[in-house]
């Protein structure tokens, strides 16, 4: 099953919600579709950034870079139900090497 990671800047909490709220509605939303391998936030030039790692089912490469994207695009509009967003990256894993699709 091929490797994708998703990359999603976090500028913001909108009012009310606890830090937490963020990683857990990324997770939950890519949870519908695939199997979510690993989630950590780190600091990108000092702002908080979310990468999930989740497995697309194996059907042809670019169904497989599609679902991806889309998957992508579903969980930012969970995380925006939350938080205030920034630039969303999706990367293939692609021979031990991560490749933006």
């Amino acid at each position: 099953m091929p490797s994708f990671q998703t990359r999603l800047k976090i500028t913001g909490l909108k009012p009310g919600n606890p830090p937490e709220a963020v990683m857990a509605a990324a997770v939950e939303a890519l949870e519908t579709r695939h199997h979510v391998e690993s989630n950590q936030i780190e600091l990108s030039a000092g702002v908080p950034q979310l990468n999930l790692r989740f497995l697309v089912e194996a059907t042809e490469y670019g169904g497989e870079n599609q679902q991806a994207r889309e998957s992508a695009a579903m969980m930012r509009d969970a995380v925006e139900r939350v938080a205030l967003t920034g630039a969303l990256t999706v990367l293939r894993r692609n021979r031990g090497r991560w490749a933006p699709v």
